[in-house]
């Protein structure tokens, strides 16, 4: 039984043809897709390319600043760290966690299940890491810091020249591969797997 999330009417949900889609029969919300073959393999060769651009983009600069002579320029880390040194030590936390620890380990998790899942029998303990998943996914916000940082360059635009980094682009790339992979993954298919096992 499936309960939809528009209207919480539970349902069963029928076996759906590769490319189906189930919908609820009071409110018309989706309930399932079903991706079809080779679904899990593009999600892992997303969350790959993911994890590339994640590093990219944690270690290259994000811009550079120049005013009065003077050049200026950061990554994300070092952005939490200054915040750190001048007293907003919640904001660093919070920038820290969002904008790296909490995207790192989701990508993380995630290539850990889909690797696995190319290599059966998954082991009882990926439902831990797929339960982990979720909660990852709802803190990490590279969007909104992206987001930041475009309305903090178009105002700062007027005071010094700013040049964008490799490491904003990167973290662009991200925002896409990150919602490539929303798309694509459906977690479902890591849960059967692990009832077929039971």
């Amino acid at each position: 039984m499936t309960a939809c999330l528009g209207c919480d009417l539970l349902q069963r949900l029928p076996v759906l043809p590769s490319g189906g889609r189930a919908r609820c029969i009071r409110c018309g919300q989706t309930l399932a897709i079903e991706p079809g073959e080779g679904s899990l393999q593009r999600a892992l060769a997303l969350a790959a390319a993911a994890a590339i651009v994640f590093i990219i983009g944690n270690t290259a600069s994000l811009m550079s600043l120049s005013a009065v002579g003077r050049d200026a320029g950061t990554t994300i880390f070092g952005g939490a760290y200054e915040l750190w040194q001048q007293g907003y030590q919640v904001t660093a936390a919070a920038v820290a966690f969002a904008c790296v620890l909490a995207p790192a380990a989701y990508i993380s998790v995630l290539l850990a299940v889909l690797f696995m899942t190319t290599r059966p029998p998954l082991p009882k303990w990926a439902g831990g890491l797929m339960r982990h998943a979720g909660f990852l996914l709802s803190w990490s916000m590279p969007e909104v810091m992206l987001l930041g940082i475009l309305v903090a360059l178009i105002k700062i635009a007027a005071l010094a020249t700013v040049i964008p980094g490799v490491g904003l682009y990167a973290m662009g790339v991200l925002v896409i591969l990150l919602a490539a992979i929303k798309l694509t993954f459906d977690p479902r298919q890591v849960w059967r797997r692990l009832e077929w096992q039971s």
